[in-house]
């Protein structure tokens, strides 16, 4: 019975670290996954694990661009320190608003709309905005973090709101705001990256206090072994993320969101 909840904290955790990185919606997916292998756990621990277990998924953000974002490094002139202290002033205030919305309705969102059908409509939607978006010939404008502007930070703050909804996915809603605001592909993923360090640390650590620490030796080892997972799975995702847009466009995960959305929407409807 404990290895089947442990191989189920696993197999999420697999998915939490390929989805999260990939505009395709993490939460999304863990919502359906879970619906069809659901923990044999306590509510509060399976409320917890869905936001807790993007913390393992953040942690390879650090550790993969740790340089980048140290701005403290020994290696870096005092020019490259005061900007990164400048690109750090730009992720916490594009991430203002995202905290703050989800500080306020998370709770009604969560017992409103974490259900499949909206995870299927939003997959759906999405899918088609990623393909228009790539369709329309836009020129980028920012391509470096020197170019972008606090106020433009702030723009996609705001779309990284939209990801409070289930299916969204909030690196898919920052990457789509960040084209739409004149950034490049690869700075628009970068930036999404960069954005999910406080808001995740500040989501979990919130989950974290609201559920009171009180869970079983059981599921703090299926939480950390999920957190885990995720952690080393993301490695590869976000190097594979950054890998394909240097030569591809976002067009096919819009073709694979309208796909499962539909699977999705024809299974739970039928």
């Amino acid at each position: 019975m404990e290895l089947i909840e442990i191989i189920k904290s696993i197999v999420l955790g697999i998915i939490q670290g390929i989805t999260e990185w990939l505009p395709i919606s993490s939460t999304g997916h863990l919502i359906l996954v879970e619906d069809f292998m659901k923990f044999n756990l306590s509510d509060a621990f399976v409320e917890t694990f869905m936001v807790v277990i993007q913390l393992g998924s953040i942690l390879a953000v650090v550790v993969l661009f740790f340089k980048k974002l140290n701005p403290f490094s020994s290696s870096k002139t005092l020019n490259e320190k005061e900007e990164t202290l400048s690109l750090w002033t730009k992720i916490i205030i594009a991430s203002i608003p995202g905290g703050l919305a989800g500080f306020l309705f998370d709770d009604p969102i969560e017992k409103v709309l974490y259900n499949p059908i909206t995870v299927a409509c939003t997959l759906i939607g999405y899918g088609f905005l990623f393909i228009i978006v790539e369709n329309w010939n836009h020129k980028s404008k920012i391509s470096d973090f020197k170019e972008l502007s606090y106020l433009t930070a702030v723009g996609i703050g705001l779309f990284q709101m939209l990801a409070l909804i289930p299916g969204t996915s909030r690196s898919g809603a920052t990457i789509i705001g960040a084209v739409l605001l004149g950034t490049s592909r690869y700075i628009a993923a970068e930036f999404s990256f960069f954005m999910a360090i406080p808001i995740m640390f500040a989501a979990s650590g919130y989950k974290l206090l609201k559920a009171g620490f009180g869970f079983s030796g059981l599921e703090w080892t299926a939480l950390c072994t999920g957190s885990l997972v995720a952690f080393l799975v993301s490695i590869f995702a976000i190097k594979f993320l950054m890998g394909y847009i240097k030569r591809h466009d976002f067009k096919v995960f819009g073709y694979y969101r309208i796909m499962l959305g539909i699977v999705v929407l024809g299974y739970f409807l039928l």
